[in-house]
């Protein structure tokens, strides 16, 4: 026990106050501090920026900030559900609201702010909320499904929280309205001209916009009256120019206050405008107390985005370790997509600065408006405004108070130039949200980091809102150490690129693909990418002709290879599904044939130690009782899971299995840049733990969620929410062209989640792709995996059908009745285990995966 430990009490565990904790525990080597946390919600830090991904996925998981339980750390105690009550500033103690008397050397408030609530008559009527947290969002999904899909909502505030409050109706099912005080949308972050075109976006995809109005007052709907039977129950919100809107929920976003309440009844002093007022260290009017985040007053000026919030952290953590950081000011750039609809605002964005000249590029009939701010000479951007598209974003930001590169008109107009990374200087700052700047990134790929996973996982840049994204891939291009898309030395390609090749020039061959478009003879890297193409194209055996010299083990047996130079032997369960007599013939054909059995974690049964002559004989057997390969050997589809669904089970919302079973005939054979993993859960349950694989779909009341680029492995990931509530046929279609956009564009060995990642405009570009059809190509994706479904063949039951291809499976060619003697087994223990005596060439225990073992 360290006796000149001190203890840092935290008040408050939203992002900031999560970052703070991590922060100092990273840094505090010597464990000079031990951390006390009075968190006033039930629920661990969470992604509050994100709060609006939470509506239809209704996962908190989802929105769990990474380490936020603090597991492992001694030095750090979490108490969920209790609030900060008291502070005694002369005895330096807090009581919680569990009577806990918590004695600190240092208080750290991070206790937020609250949302403000308009005092107009009727605000505190049951049909009415506010949107800012998890709790808030479950008691407005509550009322938006018992009133009903198309019943109207009214959101009080156009802001920002308030247009994504609109959404949150409008993905609810919910007819929104959205009342701003203001002439225009978003008044802190655009002009007139910008929210002229911001309202005429929201307005074309669903909401009602009033600007220019107030709230006068809501008046409740009495149900036993006859408009009120008529309408139901809710309410009547009366506006200042005397229109009424009857709406069955009201949401209050019309901005934030500093939650300053306990400071403020403990004698700490308080900003003029709210907030706990600090200095530029974050230090309060009591020397041991620091506040951070929104209810920080800075020099009397708080800050409501979560970097500078972030940046309070950090400097109240290095000032406790005995540091000498301060306050920097504060990036107030904000760059979000609300319904499809890119908005940006940065620097100057208002034109305040004295002598500031404007130039705008306003296109109404395209939907986008562009301007830039900037001094009085046209030589040093101050700011700007982007709505519709932003695409310029993170290449302008960084700029902010530097010498324009380039006449500012020609910055945003479609036909002028175009930022690169090389205009901006070390010091530029590219991720605002983490503060990483251009060296630091630059720094990160010299040491290694060549690509976007990398510099996300050494830097931080664009791992909160991904704004940076784009600007990051510029700066790997251009830094001359980013990976080369040729697929190897064979090919100038990208594996992207020669499925484009093959698919327009109609290619059926390596041998003809490779002297027309690569050179040399090809390689182990270059022969199973293009033998996996061709099998993505077309619906040819995969050992036909000069194809089955392209395969690796795996396929070349079509079974797995294991250590001993045996296989195993995996059989297709459609949604783990199998009858009785199937199982029955599994049981016989593992004790005729000596094989090892274990149920896989896909629901399926492998059968293990099988050597490759006997592989036709097995297959013969599964085949004559309706089982077919489940490619468990392959780069494709492996497995769909689910849950009983609602066949069964008494919690299930739709019929789990029968979904399940549909989808995995219709991908089953389907070659792709790496296997695939499919899963249906029949309720939120999710016993299917369909979140984890590359598609995942989840039973609603309404219909199937659908999630996407989850995997396992070493790196796992969440599968992200793609659209909700889809019926059985608009799910099937939009699986249909996520499949076949990534196949068509995935590289060589990447999986979904990474292959999501790399995306270049991120998951709104993929959302816009599979959903909104944005590039034109969804026929065509459609129609490539109708193509697919219809040419499928059981792979087993060709080869038993063709002489050709059984003559592969012999141990030896030149002596193809004898089996090979170096395979045996250990039955002496509880398993059946393989002795490995070594392959001619090869350490004990390797087993070749680029050539037949033992041949």
């Amino acid at each position: 026990m360290n006796s000149t430990r001190k203890t840092a009490v935290v008040v408050g565990h939203g992002m900031v106050g999560h970052r703070f904790v991590e922060a100092l525990r990273s840094r505090d080597e010597a464990g000079q501090w031990q951390v006390i946390i009075l968190s006033e919600e039930k629920l661990p830090a969470y992604d509050r920026v994100g709060l609006s991904y939470y509506v239809g996925n209704w996962n908190a998981d989802d929105l769990a900030l990474p380490g936020n339980m603090y597991d492992g750390d001694d030095l750090v105690d979490l108490r969920l559900g209790q609030r900060g009550e008291a502070i005694d500033l002369a005895a330096k103690t807090v009581t919680s609201t569990s009577g806990d008397v918590i004695a600190y050397d240092a208080l750290v408030m991070a206790t937020g702010s609250y949302p403000f609530v308009p005092p107009v008559p009727g605000h505190d009527l049951p049909e009415c909320f506010v949107y800012r947290t998890i709790d808030d969002l479950d008691g407005i999904r509550a009322a938006a499904e018992a009133a009903g899909p198309g019943a109207h909502g009214v959101v009080v505030g156009g802001g920002l929280l308030g247009l994504e409050a609109a959404n949150a109706l409008r993905l609810l099912g919910m007819t929104p309205h959205v009342i701003e005080y203001n002439g225009r949308l978003m008044p802190a972050q655009v002009d007139a001209g910008g929210g002229a075109i911001l309202e005429k976006l929201v307005t074309d995809i669903g909401l009602n916009v009033h600007t220019g109005v107030g709230t006068a007052k809501i008046v409740s709907l009495e149900t036993d009256t006859a408009e009120g039977a008529a309408a139901g129950s809710g309410v009547t919100v009366h506006l200042s120019d005397d229109a009424e809107i009857k709406a069955s929920l009201v949401v209050f976003s019309a901005g934030v206050r500093p939650q300053d309440a306990l400071a403020k009844a403990s004698g700490l002093e308080i900003g003029a405008r709210g907030g706990i007022l600090t200095d530029l260290t974050l230090q309060t009017s009591d020397p041991s107390v620091y506040a951070i985040g929104e209810c920080a007053a800075i020099e009397g000026v708080c800050y409501g985005l979560v970097a500078p919030g972030y940046t309070t952290a950090e400097i109240v953590a290095d000032r406790l370790l005995g540091g000498a950081g301060e306050f920097p000011g504060a990036d107030m750039s904000t760059k979000l997509k609300l319904m499809g609809v890119d908005v940006a605002s940065f620097g100057d964005a208002h034109g305040t600065t004295e002598g500031a000249l404007e130039v705008v590029l306003h296109d109404a009939a395209k939907g986008t408006y562009a301007k830039l701010v900037v001094s009085d000479d046209a030589q040093t951007l101050l700011g700007g405004i982007l709505v519709g598209d932003a695409s310029q974003y993170a290449a302008l930001r960084p700029l902010v108070g530097r010498p324009l590169p380039a006449d500012a008109a020609a910055l945003i107009s479609p036909a002028g130039a175009e930022l690169g990374a090389d205009a901006l200087p070390d010091d530029a700052q590219i991720c605002s949200c983490n503060n990483v700047s251009k060296g630091a990134i630059c720094g990160a790929i010299a040491e290694g980091a060549c690509d976007i996973p990398a510099v996300k996982s050494c830097t931080n840049a664009g791992t909160s809102c991904g704004g940076c994204v784009p600007m990051i891939k510029k700066l790997l291009e251009q830094s001359g150490v980013a990976l080369s898309k040729s697929l190897c030395e064979h090919f100038t390609q990208s594996r992207a690129e020669l499925y484009d090749v093959v698919a327009v020039t109609g290619i059926r061959t390596f041998s003809e693909l490779i002297a027309k478009h690569g050179k040399g003879s090809g390689c182990d890297i270059c022969k199973p990418t293009v033998a996996s193409i061709l099998a993505s194209t077309s619906s040819e055996h995969i050992l036909e002709g000069e194809q089955a010299a392209l395969q690796d083990t795996n396929d070349h047996f079509l079974a797995n290879l294991q250590k001993n130079g045996t296989y195993s032997v995996v059989p297709r369960m459609p949604g783990g599904e199998v009858t009785a007599d199937q199982l029955i013939v599994i049981g016989e054909v593992a004790k005729e044939f000596g094989l090892y059995v274990k149920v896989t974690g896909g629901q399926r049964i492998d059968l293990f130690g099988a050597r490759v002559e006997q592989l036709p004989l097995i297959w013969k057997r599964l085949v004559d009782v309706g089982m077919e390969s489940g490619h468990a050997y392959g780069k494709s589809l492996r497995t769909v899971k689910s849950c009983v669904g609602s066949t069964w089970c008494r919690y299930g919302q739709q019929d789990s299995v029968g979904m399940a079973v549909l989808l995995e005939k219709r991908y089953r054979g389907l070659r792709s840049p790496h296997k695939i993993k499919l899963a249906v859960s029949g309720c939120a349950r999710e016993c299917a733990e369909a979140r984890g694989k590359d598609v995942g779909v989840i039973a609603t009341e309404h219909g199937w969620n659908l999630y996407v680029g989850g995997n396992g492995g070493l790196t796992p990931k969440h599968a992200v929410l793609l659209a909700g509530d889809l019926d059985d046929e608009t799910l099937i279609s939009y699986i249909d062209r996520y499949l076949m956009f990534y196949i068509r564009t995935a590289d060589r060995l990447q999986r979904t989640a990474p292959w999501q990642e790399a995306l270049e405009g991120g998951f709104d570009y993929l959302k816009a792709v599979v959903c909104d059809d944005s590039l034109g190509i969804a026929g065509d994706l459609e129609a490539a995996m109708a193509k697919h479904v219809e040419g499928y063949k059981d792979e087993w039951a060709a080869v038993l059908e063709d002489e050709n291809k059984l003559s592969r499976f012999v141990s030896f060619v030149n002596a193809p009745d004898e089996a090979d003697p170096t395979i045996s087994f250990d039955d002496s223990g509880e398993r059946k285990v393989p002795v490995l005596l070594g392959l001619p060439g090869m350490p004990v225990g390797v087993a070749s995966d680029t050539a037949p073992a033992g041949k």
